[in-house]
């Protein structure tokens, strides 16, 4: 193989966000190298390392019928263990239903697993069991870990001004994990956390304050701050959903498909500007996609699921242009050539005699 062209073709990408390894016109084209899928191989942490998860499964049941007593269980996560690496992006890719979601979910403890452990290594050598914790110490351990969904609009309060959405995680938590300023356990449930802000005199305005200083790292502008969701495009509302995970000054982000839903111009602002905050923060990044182009520009390592499984793990180069697995060079062969002149077709399926 040609390595200058390759590193052409490589550098190519890093701009334009164009996937970089060869294109396979056709499933003949692609290496005959045969690896049925398999669970990841037993992984040791390193002292780096920010998350362990080992043996993390989770199982849907969905009812066959409506009067159906019987039900088809879906394993969603089966028995997954790996390691994320502090301070880097790890992508996951994989096609709808792999799992990529409900892992993130229940590392953040969304969706609660079934079985398996989440470690947390802190900078200072403590660790934390995250399935362990309940009640108020899981609120004091929440701000560590955010989330970005795809669909900024419907995670966004329509009802609130964007210096409320943005701030909201700020007032729940106090300055810091489990610090002042934020409403007991015991009462969080049982009043709106504004209405408890109005009893808080100057607690309003620093939130404000802080929420203005986050809207402009991530380019809006404190003129923003009194609009509602409603008034921004889908890149700015996404932007605002960067602010707010971010306001609570997390370890740990869970990016799940944040660019899916947005034009390849904006998309390629949003890449931009979460490499730029992972440069001034460290934030470790979690990045969830079903589009190769997008993980190859954003992460170190990539993992690969399918069915609930880790298939492969690698560096995104070389995991797209010498894929081992069966199912990863499926998902390589699937990228569309964005030349028209070499892009090929699947000729129909012949018709029957008898049709």
């Amino acid at each position: 193989m040609d390595t200058d062209a390759s590193n052409r073709r490589w550098s190519r990408a890093d701009k334009s966000h164009a996937l970089a390894p060869r294109h396979y016109r056709n499933a003949g084209d692609l290496p005959s190298v045969s690896i049925h899928v398999h669970p990841c191989p037993s992984v040791v942490n390193s002292p780096s390392d920010l998350l362990s998860i080992r043996g993390l499964t989770k199982t849907f049941r969905q009812r066959q019928g409506f009067l159906s007593r019987s039900a088809h269980v879906v394993r969603a996560l089966d028995a997954v263990s790996l390691d994320i690496p502090r301070g880097t992006t790890l992508g996951v890719v994989g096609e709808s239903g792999s799992g990529k979601s409900t892992l993130g979910r229940c590392l953040l403890r969304l969706t609660e697993a079934d079985s398996g452990t989440i470690t947390w290594h802190a900078a200072d050598g403590t660790t934390t069991d995250v399935r362990a914790l309940a009640g108020e110490a899981l609120r004091r351990f929440r701000p560590r870990m955010q989330v970005i969904f795809q669909d900024p609009y419907h995670t966004l309060n329509p009802a609130r001004p964007v210096w409320q959405v943005v701030g909201e995680g700020l007032f729940i938590a106090g300055d810091k994990p489990g610090g002042p300023g934020g409403p007991s356990s015991t009462s969080a449930g049982k009043t709106h956390i504004w209405r408890t802000a109005r009893l808080l005199p100057g607690r309003s305005e620093e939130i404000r304050e802080r929420a203005a200083v986050m809207l402009e790292s991530v380019g809006l502008t404190r003129d923003h701050l009194d609009r509602f969701p409603h008034e921004f495009s889908g890149g700015q509302r996404q932007r605002i959903a960067i602010a707010r995970a971010l306001i609570v000054e997390p370890e740990f982000i869970v990016c799940d498909e944040v660019t899916s839903a947005l034009d390849t111009r904006t998309q390629a602002q949003v890449l931009a500007l979460l490499r730029e905050l992972q440069a001034r923060t460290g934030v470790t990044l979690l990045f969830i996609s079903h589009d190769l182009h997008t993980v190859a520009a954003m992460s170190r390592e990539v993992v690969v699921m399918h069915h609930g499984r880790i298939v492969e793990r690698g560096d995104p180069r070389r995991l797209f242009e010498t894929p081992a697995a069966d199912y990863t060079r499926t998902l390589v062969a699937a990228v569309p050539d964005p030349d028209p002149r070499r892009r090929t077709f699947r000729a129909p399926p012949a018709r029957s005699s008898a049709g």
